[in-house]
């Protein structure tokens, strides 16, 4: 199948996290955009740079770099497109047959995500489905609260969280969601040896076109009356505790 750009790379903007990648020896960098309206010391430093590391670097309308980058108040007129290796089309990943994946639904906060991408990365999960539409894209916030794993996660593409459950329900995959109130410990549960797990958005949860899909509700035990974790500490325990039950 035809990968779209947008499953290969992560793309970063702004004349410090564009010069930050080109500068670090362990990322690819498919190409710079600069907008043709750049110029001055900033606009050589990074044109200096890309040429250091044998980048190519297009010209194009300012417009256009806003457009590319999806955020016109803090592209800077720059843009680069840095390989993302593990990243894949969800559709290519299942041919994998991951055992554990990791759904986003609804998490809007970079750092959270990029959070979660770094602590999913360190335990080894298979795949982590980042959504295009409703989950905070993998920009610059995100690959700093990653400290950089951003780059190198096991990210899985596909539309929306809804469409993502359907397709790993469709290859046999037990849905398993976080959810305060459910009944069953994630400590305690009989987790199968292959099952993908959501983690819902840091005010409403699962949402409701995802909900339909679950097979299994898991809760995290609080004590001292605590209600609930912070969604990125959430899957760090989840991850953690699948990971050593399977080691």
């Amino acid at each position: 199948m035809d990968v779209s750009p947008k499953d290969k790379f992560v793309t970063v903007y702004g004349r410090k996290p564009v010069l930050e990648a080109l500068d670090d020896p362990r990322l690819e960098v498919d190409k710079v955009v600069l907008a043709d309206t750049a110029r001055g010391p900033a606009a050589r430093e990074i044109l200096d740079a890309a040429g250091r590391r044998g980048v190519e670097v297009q010209r194009a309308t300012a417009q256009r770099v806003k457009v590319l980058a999806g955020n016109g108040k803090q592209d800077q007129g720059v843009l680069a497109d840095v390989v993302a290796p593990r990243m894949r089309p969800l559709e290519l990943g299942l041919r994998e047959g991951p055992r554990f994946v990791l759904v986003l639904d609804g998490i809007t906060t970079p750092a959270n995500v990029g959070m979660i991408l770094r602590t999913a990365t360190a335990a080894g999960v298979d795949g982590i489905v980042v959504p295009r539409r409703g989950v905070a894209s993998i920009d610059p916030m995100v690959v700093k609260a990653s400290a950089g794993v951003a780059f190198r996660a096991p990210v899985l593409r596909c539309a929306t969280a809804a469409e993502a459950v359907a397709a790993l329900r469709g290859a046999g995959y037990p849905i398993f969601a976080l959810d305060a109130q459910a009944g069953s410990s994630v400590y305690a549960a009989d987790l199968p040896a292959r099952a993908a797990f959501v983690l819902g958005s840091e005010s409403a949860g699962i949402s409701d076109d995802v909900r339909p899909h679950v097979t299994g509700w898991l809760s995290i035990p609080m004590a001292a009356g605590v209600e609930s974790l912070n969604v990125a500490s959430a899957a760090a325990v989840l991850c953690f505790e699948v990971v050593r039950r399977r080691a």
